[in-house]
């Protein structure tokens, strides 16, 4: 079993920097060529609650619809600072195995426990991509199985080493043997289906959302963006976040218990270096 690195507090707030400097590199983009996005999850409720990064995260998110996620890749092929991050999806790393974007922060490393063999490790920015889900009863319940079994498949390389007990292993080491761009491929085939018209609901497929909103988040939430504050600067995040946190956290004003105030990310292995802002 691999030794879990104990991140520092100090260690924790440079990290939170470079998680910053890479939403400031994405806002800048997403701005020059008016592409919507929105801080996502933790980050979104650090904004809403901390006006920063809740103290003790240690990742970043945002989302982007598909056909925004698809504008901000084409620009970063042109206007990513290259010298400083790496944007990774399955296009552009063919290890690549996760159902969304990360920008990578170059000249660091930020190893999960269980994907040392990985050759991209960087401090990331998570960019989750969401797609339409089917309205109706069965056709939702098909898709929301499909995307199990996607998101099982994908996960399957780290699973077949990390899980216990055994028998989950030799299920993953069953599915892991499915290439990886079938899997895409159908995760893509399903999107497109799904994105022709308007539904009531989106989700990231390969992404478990709490059993309440399993199918997903109301797609009313992604119709109109809004400037907050963050870290003493400005991103976009959802105007409806209400009703976006209260579905995915329910109170969420509220704090966890104190025992829970951890860095929630296990990792083997960490390297920092000094974000540069303009």
């Amino acid at each position: 079993m691999e030794q879990k690195y104990q991140i520092s507090e100090a260690e924790l707030k440079q990290l939170q920097r470079i998680e910053l400097e890479m939403l400031v590199e994405l806002d800048r983009i997403c701005r020059k060529y008016r592409i919507e996005y929105s801080l996502d999850g933790g980050t979104l409720l650090g904004a809403v609650r901390h006006k920063g990064f809740i103290p003790w995260d240690d990742d970043a998110d945002v989302i982007m619809l598909r056909r925004e996620y698809m504008e901000f890749r084409k620009a970063c092929r042109k206007d990513l600072d290259h010298t400083r991050f790496f944007l990774q999806d399955y296009r552009s790393d063919p290890e690549y195995r996760w159902g969304y974007a990360k920008l990578r922060r170059k000249h660091t490393k930020f190893v999960r426990q269980g994907q040392a063999d990985f050759k991209q490790q960087g401090v990331f920015l998570d960019i989750l991509v969401a797609d339409n889900v089917p309205d109706g009863f069965a056709a939702r319940r098909v898709h929301h199985f499909l995307c199990f079994l996607i998101r099982k498949a994908l996960y399957s390389e780290v699973g077949k080493q990390q899980e216990c007990p055994v028998f989950l292993k030799y299920i993953y080491r069953i599915l892991s043997r499915i290439p990886r761009n079938r899997i895409f491929r159908l995760r893509n085939w399903l999107a497109a289906g799904t994105n022709r018209k308007r539904t009531e609901l989106i989700s990231h497929y390969t992404l478990e959302y709490p059993k309440h909103c399993r199918y997903g988040l109301p797609r009313e939430c992604f119709d109109e963006m809004a400037e907050m504050e963050f870290e003493g600067k400005t991103f976009y995040g959802f105007r409806n976040y209400h009703l976006y946190l209260s579905m995915y956290y329910g109170d969420y004003m509220a704090l966890p218990p104190k025992e829970e105030q951890v860095p929630k990310l296990a990792i083997t292995e960490l390297e920092l270096t000094e974000p540069e802002f303009p």
